[in-house]
């Protein structure tokens, strides 16, 4: 669900919706029911970028409270699990990167897994035919969820108790926040899902329609995070929540088992690390496709002298356009869980590769996807980004997702957290889109305990190697186009953090072979672009970009995106 509304800079939630006591997140005494949305801060000390404000200033609190970056981070993710139910999750998966002030680079994969019942063929009929709702909405689309695994994963380098950092989050839960408009039509629209898949009515559904200023109350969730403060890991993973996960498998005909919890572990991978002009860009390996795609596109653009082609211009569109689909032709044929496949990573980002890609690239019309095959080598959207940088030199980058809007829609009877429907990012069938129009291949069939190719990529840029920026954002297949995008308007177009986020986006994934732009491209430029032949369809937001650059004094920038309603929040 991308949003295609335009933000003012401040949106208020007027209403006090709740007549209890308020909840104070905090030494910042952060009104659930009454808060403002900031879209740009600069500050010396810290910042947290995400998609929702109390979740920004849950962050912003815990960095105040003597945490450093990744408290800041597990705080804010465990925040969006309760105030953005949409993408936020403790029922979905994630990537986690991390530039710590001793130099260290770290990546964490909690990306959901296949169940140990989950085969090749399960979303086929008996013809062969493949029937995707089953991926996308109900029990049996879930994977299983990893988050709260990668929260426990990261907390090791974080400096405060976990529960100090769960806390804000079962506040929020237990008594409930303010809606925004934007949550309130996002609720409405999925009443009827919410209905029809789940077997227990969860928190999300009432009986008169969601307005802005109502009071979203989650008891069971907050139960469910007790048990997490409570009992670690396990108190998720195991026990009360662990059978609460299986009876609902087992009133919904879903595959998830005691096992498939139980075994659930997150873990760490080599960081992607490539340089571009000077810069070190670290970034999310597989199974992020991100982690090949982003370090193919910049070395496809890397002798190509796009700055003096200049920012959206019809030169430098193309350009772009052309290195895309190329990289996801690649994605396509090539990418997918490396525990479980052979993917020739070194081959697809080498410079030499870049260079034989882009051979029979004409700057002068447009490629085909007929003719643009994956290159020949031997052998949702409904995601949520958040930026953390402190004033120790700490930067932490993480995108999770449920994968569609509300994921499956369906929520844990008793435990109150939706699942994800994860289980469509595999190639449910070779040549079949999912969910986002990507198509697949056996590099990612679904095999039991495999984890869903992704899109998600989580990035930080070092700059005389300490932090200059700290980039993701939400947006399934647009996600590593929309990151490519604001790399370049940073590094090559000098833009400042705000403009870099903020000024229209496109993207082209091979297939299908359309040039997609926003609203707000430029119509001179899609007319040039016309004439050299491509095809340009006009649709709704592009991501939600969440940006910190840091400056040479020490100082930054924090800019949550005007797609949504996204908050920098900084001191």
């Amino acid at each position: 669900m991308q949003k295609s509304n335009t933000y003012i800079l401040l949106i208020a939630v007027l209403l006090y919706a709740c007549s209890g006591s308020r909840t104070v997140i905090g030494p910042t005494k952060v009104n659930p029911y009454q808060y403002t949305i900031q879209k740009k801060i600069t500050g010396t000390h810290g910042a947290v970028v995400s998609a929702h404000p109390l979740a920004s200033e849950v962050g912003l609190a815990i960095l105040k409270q003597g945490g450093n970056a990744v408290d800041a981070a597990i705080a804010t993710q465990l925040a969006l699990a309760v105030v953005y139910p949409a993408a936020g999750n403790i029922g979905g998966g994630g990537f986690f990167v991390a530039h710590l002030a001793d130099g260290k680079n770290i990546t964490l994969d909690y990306r959901e897994k296949a169940p140990g019942k989950a085969h090749r063929d399960m979303y086929l009929d008996k013809n062969g035919n493949a029937i995707t709702s089953l991926s996308l909405y109900g029990h049996l689309a879930a994977g299983v969820p990893g988050t709260v695994a990668g929260l426990f994963a990261a907390a090791p380098h974080g400096k405060l108790p976990f529960k100090k950092l769960v806390q804000p989050a079962i506040d929020l839960a237990e008594k409930g926040y303010a809606i925004t408009a934007d949550e309130a039509a996002d609720l409405n629209r999925a009443q009827a899902a919410f209905i029809k898949y789940n077997t227990v009515t969860p928190a999300f559904v009432k009986a008169t329609p969601w307005k802005a200023g109502d009071t979203l109350v989650q008891k069971d969730l907050a139960n469910t995070l007790k048990r997490i403060r409570d009992k670690g890991q396990a108190g998720f993973y195991e026990g009360e929540t662990a059978r609460l996960i299986v009876e609902e498998m087992q009133r919904g005909n879903g595959i998830i088992s005691y096992d498939d919890l139980k075994s659930y572990t997150a873990k760490e991978r080599q960081p992607s690390i490539f340089d571009y002009k000077g810069y070190t860009i670290v970034t999310m390996p597989l199974p992020s496709s991100g982690g090949i795609l982003l370090p193919q596109m910049m070395n496809m653009i890397a002798n190509k002298p796009l700055k003096s082609y200049g920012f959206q211009t019809a030169q430098s569109v193309q350009l772009m356009t052309e290195v895309e689909r190329r990289a996801y032709a690649d994605r396509a044929k090539f990418l997918g869980d490396v525990d479980f496949f052979k993917v020739p990573v070194k081959t697809l980002t080498s410079d030499a590769y870049a260079k034989e890609r882009m051979k029979d690239y004409d700057p002068s019309k447009a490629g085909s996807s007929t003719a643009v095959q994956a290159g020949i080598i031997p052998e949702s959207e409904e995601t949520t980004h958040l930026s953390v940088y402190d004033n120790s030199g700490n930067a932490v980058a993480v995108t999770t997702t449920l994968n569609g809007g509300y994921g499956s829609k369906t929520v844990v009877g008793g435990a109150g957290f939706l699942l994800n429907n994860e289980m469509d990012d595999f190639s449910v069938k070779p040549g079949v889109p999912n969910m986002y129009g990507a198509v697949g291949g056996d590099a990612n069939a679904i095999v039991p305990g495999k984890r869903m190719l992704s899109s998600m990529t989580p990035t930080i840029v070092l700059k005389s190697g300490k932090p200059y920026l700290v980039v993701g954002t939400p947006g399934g297949t647009t996600i590593t186009t929309s990151v490519f995008q604001t790399l370049v308007n940073i590094l090559e177009f000098d833009m400042n953090a705000d403009d870099a986020v903020n000024k229209p986006k496109f993207h082209h994934q091979w297939l299908p072979d359309s040039l997609l732009v926003e609203k707000d491209f430029p119509l001179s430029v899609r007319e040039q672009l016309q004439q050299m032949g491509y095809k340009i369809k006009e649709r709704s937001a592009i991501g939600r970009t969440e940006v910190i650059r840091i400056l040479p004094d020490g100082s930054f920038e924090a800019v949550g995106d005007k797609r949504g309603d996204d908050h920098a929040a900084g001191y």
